[in-house]
């Protein structure tokens, strides 16, 4: 970590602050402006479905202003990256490999820590925490970016897990995944010791991509830095010695209790679009709160009707489709492009765009999609002139370049998410994977040209018998011969030859002249 003594004074803590994305995403008409009070078991209703981010600037009988569903689309997630759509993939793979070390700075510049409130005052009631779907097990903080120090490297580990609030001081985390932190969480639990543990509420979503890369074991703090491009300033908080974003907007710190996985959590409506069953999770119990003057809370969408528009889909979505994209330039010489769509949950249905080189190209995809991510389900490739990302498009390549007999492979046995109802209960699945290309060799077959509208060329100026006296032609090339815009003439020409005999037609439609 670097010393920011120095650095502080040139660091700017409104760059990736969450308000500042807020104000310009209104600007652009990508987030609305909720100005009229609003109850907070309401606040749900407003934002299901939605396709924009809704800014709400009175929530709740304290008037709290709180932002949601802000990367509930691939646009909004584009331009808080400072690209567009086509350029995301490709501009977010590009920081995976990138680690830009934090730089401390101290508490009385941290803005985050302008507020600090700790003991009777450190209340999660204080914060406008909404119940998200009717029959959830209480008011969830769903937007917690987590912080942990792993004691036995010295690295933080970071996260993204949810909060459900049991009183004033006391939350539920989902920690029945496998991941780093339940085996951080677990190591403490067998040595008797609380885990402390901060989140982070009110992020970027530069934080949220970086806290999902993963991969190479790593202080992550340098990952949320390579999402940045840019070193993530940090501060020690007040009850723990852990090291959380200066320029979040809300620090929550406290920390896990030793008893393990016992108490109930749940139910929650999850990423699938179904409800999660009452589990047994940890207990967070919260020792401060620090937060910004003006403070914008953030509640992140998930599940519902709408999945493919919540933030949970979309931006899983994307770490799907890296981590994707990383296997397939191990299995296969040319991807093209990778897509996990939304409504799968951003992670179950992914499509794969390729060149072919060589034969058997597609199911080495398809294998290496399936190797790639438990959570991906069904694999979709296709050749390099679909366009992944259209629902359209992969439509039409499944009912002309597949035959279920031949082009599907399915495989069962895999390790698979316990959220999907369709496993009813078991804990592997199957994978299954459409080939959905065209025949190897056959690109430029005519049976697999896509039609396109007719582009007249500038061609020599001749007669339709001369013409074809050369060679076969077109219908299109007869119109250039002649110059024409409008093309019967042509058709007049050619019924003269055919009435005296010579003319024929070629297998791919072309005219020509009989040989003698």
């Amino acid at each position: 970590m670097q010393d920011g003594s120095s650095a502080a004074k040139t660091i700017d803590f409104d760059r990736f602050r969450l308000r500042t994305l807020v104000e310009r995403l209104v600007a652009q008409d990508e987030c609305a402006v909720h100005a009229d009070p609003i109850d907070l078991v309401d606040m749900a209703a407003v934002l299901d479905g939605n396709r924009r981010a809704v800014w709400f600037r009175k929530a709740g009988p304290e008037q709290a202003e709180v932002v949601g569903n802000l990367m509930g689309s691939r646009s909004r997630i584009a331009a808080s990256l400072g690209t567009d759509e086509k350029g995301l993939p490709g501009l977010f793979r590009s920081r995976l490999d990138a680690v830009y070390p934090p730089i401390e700075v101290a508490g009385s510049i941290a803005p985050v820590q302008q507020v600090v409130l700790t003991g009777e005052d450190a209340d999660f009631t204080r914060l406008p925490v909404h119940l998200q779907h009717g029959r959830d097990g209480g008011p969830y903080i769903s937007a917690g970016i987590d912080f942990v120090v792993d004691p036995a490297t010295g690295w933080t580990n970071v996260g993204i897990r949810r909060l459900m609030v049991r009183g004033r001081r006391s939350a539920g985390i989902d920690l029945n995944a496998p991941s780093d932190l339940r085996a951080i969480y677990l190591a403490a639990v067998a040595r008797g010791e609380r885990l402390p543990i901060a989140f982070a509420v009110g992020s970027h979503p530069v934080n949220f991509l970086g806290a999902m890369i993963g991969g190479t074991p790593t202080d992550e703090l340098g990952l949320l830095g390579a999402a940045r491009a840019a070193p993530v300033p940090t501060v020690k908080c007040i009850t723990c010695d852990i090291q959380v974003p200066a320029d979040a907007e809300y620090i929550l710190e406290g920390y896990l209790d030793p008893r393990g996985l016992v108490e109930p959590e749940g139910p929650y409506g999850e990423y699938l679009g179904y409800y999660g069953l009452v589990k047994r999770n940890p207990v967070f119990h919260l020792s401060a709160i620090t937060h910004r003057r003006d403070a914008l809370f953030q509640t992140v969408t998930i599940g519902g009707r709408w999945a493919g528009r919540t933030d949970t889909a979309l931006i899983g979505a994307i770490k799907t489709e890296a981590t994707v994209w990383q296997s397939l330039r191990a299995a296969v010489r040319e991807p093209v492009a990778v897509c996990c769509t939304g409504t799968s949950g951003g992670m179950y249905n992914v499509r794969v765009s390729l060149k072919q080189r060589v034969p058997g190209e597609a199911r080495n995809a398809i294998a290496a999609v399936f190797a790639s991510l438990a959570d991906v389900k069904h694999v979709f490739v296709v050749d390099e002139d679909v366009d992944v990302f259209s629902d359209e498009a992969i439509d039409w390549a499944l009912a002309t370049r597949f035959q279920a007999d031949v082009d599907f492979v399915v495989a069962s046995g895999f390790r698979a998410v316990p959220l999907d109802p369709s496993l009813k209960g078991a804990r592997v699945g199957a994978k299954a994977g459409f080939d959905c290309t065209r025949p190897f060799g056959k690109a430029n077959s005519f049976e697999y040209e896509i039609p396109m509208p007719p582009v007249l060329a500038a061609r020599p100026r001749s007669t339709v018998e001369a013409a074809l006296a050369i060679g076969p032609h077109s219908y299109l090339e007869l119109m250039e011969v002649l110059g024409t815009r409008d093309g019967r003439e042509v058709a007049v020409e050619l019924e003269r030859i055919e009435e005296s005999g010579r003319l024929t037609r070629r297998e791919d439609g072309r005219y020509q002249i009989k040989s003698v």
